[in-house]
């Protein structure tokens, strides 16, 4: 019932006007273009431009996105026996103006959606010619601010009007990204042949209850002008197979299947993750036994389970607080989380092989939900199934953030329309299980004066409480939907209250240490986060300033938050003494970034029950830069990616101080490969750093899953007599956690006294160190040897006469004891204090 024919080919880009800046051997100049793609990719692809994530080149390629650009393509066509020719854009980016021999196509303002066009009547037989025209997305921005008036929003880190286009935001520059607005086709262009009639749309309705799982699948039917034949919708699942006859002229159908005891699907760790292909025909007729769907099929894979979001209210009623809790099967689930934002400036290099490898990263650090960011996209499906796949939750924001955003005309029809695609294009996955409103904006109405800039305009509440929520309701009832976040469920209470709903914790960021997190005890944390850079190899690979320095021009502009470096040296100042080299700032400030969020995350995962996620901002970066990230620019991890494995295994032990003094605390998640109680043997002794036992006790605890339990320090324990050179050491079977008297700066480490022995295995690297001296957090940079080597472990610590072997990938030569066995690539707390004190 239809014919499909990808566009792809043959295309070239020139520039279409808009400003005098573009240099002369690109004004005139036409440059293969590839497609799906986008200007500056194509521009760098023929060396007309320097990479910009490099150096400063950012600044000096802004011309770009004031610049109109156009993409022209001929391709041969021959008519055919279809009743309609459709020239299906999947995604233009953004502001653009289609013609097809010469006739005016259709226009696009919209980045976030896809259009649909009947070119049946345009086309002619032999060579046609395409052409797609860009204008500047930034100055359309500006127009539309000046047409329907400023709002607030857009700050001294984003002071473009991004609020005023159904764009990516973070294109127009964010406190960890550049400014680089983008332009071109960046998901498929094709031709839709067809007759009679094709599915418009189909939407899956999945639910599980008592052992049945049940899809309804809804269908939307466009036909070809008054046709008004019969039609047959028919589905596939499970062996199941469902059959209805549309009436004439119908443009929708829905029909029922049922799969008895389906095996549900849950997240990593809880359970597994079973995925059940469903087809979806729509053909004139059906012959009897046919097993086979007909030409017009849609296909994808479903997963039965169930999501609610519990927000109950506490048994001492709503003034006390009320629940955050993602249930799935019935089952609340702690989310171990982190938020995601798009991978890459140009989202057209981000594919199905890199979505893949950057949900592994964050299934192998214990994450179980990604929280997709509202400044960003909805992702390609391939994110999706990915996530599917390895049992990744999604939470996935509406695309609006950290602005105020007009309701009017054009911009509130595209909300509703890009809003009504994606729900019904994503609602198959069953890693989806929340849509959130928007990014911190109804927290900007309470606390970023707002209120009085605005006055009665429309700044985009009328799309949190109405608009989306109407969409979800009637596109997917299956899911639940939240307003915002931070958002407390009411506009009665403050939206970033502790007690309701989910909040984001930036103050101890932006003005305090992080011991601040202890103030906190909320339902849940959506985000929070602390900055540090990049790799050194992911650094150098950029920056290329001599001499490199923490101020450097290269090192300041991959630094993109207000005040940044500042921010970094207040965090390390509680903690570390002053950095002596760029190496130590290197070392020190990456280590004070897992510090801080260890102590947050166990803190917060302390409080299990009350609190009931953490969502740490963030996996991932776009380009290289000092960031919040766990994972950098080039895909290297930080080591706050080791700290969040282990912060986030599902069972933590941990030490917190409490009222009555220190204690020992258990979390155990109950995963389905552990669900059983967590009974061990604990020992807790108070050491010195030479390895005296100068206090010791023993006991027993039981775990129950899904819960925690704590033992009180004993005071004889829990106090030490030199709090410089001691430490408490508690051990639960294989679990083993520290708690220090002072800060690093403060305690008397000794000076590593370290033997290091390197064998080579195969492809693999074997570094094992063996210490006489207690060593906290050791590191092994294995960058530092080879840019493309890695290391399975970091942040170790070991207590006198104890070893640990490293494994190193990826290493291409071989290296010595010697060469490894220092700094730079091999580190920790100790010889941080030894090197910068002298």
């Amino acid at each position: 019932m239809g014919e499909w024919r990808d566009l792809h080919d043959g295309w070239v880009l020139s520039v279409a006007g808009g400003t005098d800046d573009v240099p002369a051997e690109i004004a005139g100049a036409e440059v293969a273009a590839t497609v799906p793609g986008c200007v500056h990719t194509d521009l760098l692809a023929a060396g007309l431009i320097p990479d910009p994530y490099l150096d400063r080149n950012e600044y000096d390629l802004a011309w770009i996105g004031r610049t109109d650009w156009r993409y022209t393509t001929t391709f041969d066509w021959a008519p055919g026996d279809d009743d309609r020719v459709d020239l299906v854009c999947d995604g233009l980016d953004t502001v653009a103006s289609i013609e097809l021999n010469g006739q005016p196509v259709g226009t696009t303002e919209n980045m976030h959606r896809s259009y649909r066009f009947d070119v049946a009547s345009m086309l002619r037989e032999g060579g046609n010619e395409l052409v797609v025209t860009f204008s500047s997305a930034l100055r359309y921005a500006e127009q539309m601010r000046d047409k329907l008036g400023n709002l607030p929003g857009p700050n001294s880190a984003t002071p473009e009007p991004f609020n005023f286009i159904r764009k990516m935001a973070c294109n127009f520059g964010w406190d960890w990204g550049p400014v680089l607005v983008t332009a071109g086709i960046w998901k498929p262009i094709r031709l839709h042949s067809w007759s009679t009639a094709r599915l418009a749309r189909v939407r899956p309705l999945v639910t599980v209850e008592e052992g049945v799982g049940r899809v309804r699948v809804l269908a939307d039917i466009e036909r070809v002008g008054g046709e008004e034949s019969p039609l047959n919708l028919v589905a596939w699942l499970a062996g199941a197979r469902a059959q209805i006859e549309v009436a004439e002229g119908a443009l929708s159908a829905e029909l029922d299947l049922e799969v008895r005891d389906p095996d549900l699907w849950w997240p990593h760790g809880h359970g597994d993750q079973p995925l059940y292909d469903l087809e979806v025909a729509l053909i004139p007729s059906v012959v009897d036994g046919a097993e086979e769907p007909g030409e017009d099929v849609w296909a994808r894979r479903i997963g039965f389970r169930q999501v609610e979001l519990d927000t109950t209210p506490d048994a001492a009623g709503a003034e006390a607080g009320s629940a955050f809790t993602i249930r799935v099967n019935g089952v609340p689930v702690f989310a171990r989380g982190a938020n995601w934002i798009p991978d890459d400036c140009f989202p057209t290099r981000v594919d199905a092989g890199r979505y893949r490898a950057r949900l592994q990263q964050a299934k192998d650090a214990n994450i179980d939900l990604l929280r997709v960011w509202g400044g960003g996209l909805y992702e390609k499906d391939e994110f999706y199934q990915a996530a599917d796949e390895l049992g990744i939750l999604v939470w996935q924001d509406f695309l609006f953030a950290c602005a105020s955003y007009p309701e009017e005309s054009p911009i509130g029809a595209e909300v509703e329309a890009e809003a009504r695609e994606n729900v019904a294009r994503l609602m198959p996955h069953p890693s989806l299980v929340l849509w959130n409103g928007n990014n911190e904006n109804i927290w900007g109405w309470f606390d970023w004066g707002w209120q009085a800039r605005v006055g009665d305009r429309t700044w985009g509440k009328g799309y949190y409480l109405q608009v989306l929520p109407e969409v979800v309701a009637q596109t997917d009832p299956t899911r639940p939907y939240w307003p915002g976040s931070p958002y407390s469920g009411t506009f009665d209470i403050h939206p970033n209250a502790d007690e309701h709903g989910c909040k984001h914790v930036w103050d101890v960021w932006n003005q305090r240490d992080y011991s601040g997190y202890r103030d906190y005890v909320p339902r849940f944390v959506a985000e929070f986060g602390f900055q540090g850079p990049p790799t050194w190899a992911t650094l150098t690979r950029a920056v290329h300033d001599e001499p490199l320095a923490p101020d450097s021009p290269g090192v300041l502009s991959h630094q993109k938050a207000t005040e940044g470096n500042d921010k970094l040296a207040r965090g390390l100042a509680p903690h570390f003494p002053e950095p002596a080299t760029v190496e130590d700032w290197h070392w020190m400030t990456q280590l004070n970034q897992a510090r801080a969020l260890t102590f947050g995350i166990e803190h917060f995962r302390s409080h299990r029950g009350r609190c009931m996620g953490t969502v740490v901002w963030q996996l991932n970066d776009c380009w290289p830069v000092t960031s919040w990230a766990a994972v950098d620019g080039d895909a290297r991890r930080k080591p706050l990616w080791y700290a969040l494995r282990d912060v986030y295994d599902p069972r933590l032990l941990t030490v917190q101080p409490r009222e009555n003094g220190l204690e020992a605390i258990f979390v155990h998640e109950g995963t389905a490969d552990d669900s059983s109680t967590w009974a061990t043997e604990v020992v807790l002794e108070r050491r010195s750093f030479a390895g005296e036992v100068f206090g010791h006790w023993s006991t027993s605890v039981e775990v129950e899953a899904g819960s925690t339990a704590s033992v009180r320090i004993p005071a004889d324990v829990a106090t030490p007599t030199d709090p410089l050179s001691e430490l408490l050491v508690v051990t639960a079977g294989d679990r083993r956690t520290t708690w220090y008297f002072g800060e690093d700066k403060d305690l008397a480490y000794p000076d590593p006294d370290l033997d290091v022995d390197v064998t080579t295995h195969g492809s693999e690297t074997r570094v094992r160190v063996t210490t006489r001296t207690l060593v906290r957090d050791l590191a092994l940079f294995a960058d530092r040897l080879d840019p493309a080597a890695s290391v399975d472990d970091m942040l170790v610590t070991l207590l006198p006469g104890e070893s640990h072997t490293f494994r190193i990938s990826g290493l291409g030569r071989e290296v010595s004891a010697e060469e490894v066995g220092r700094a730079p690539v091999l580190r920790c707390a100790n010889d941080v204090r030894v090197t910068t004190s002298g």
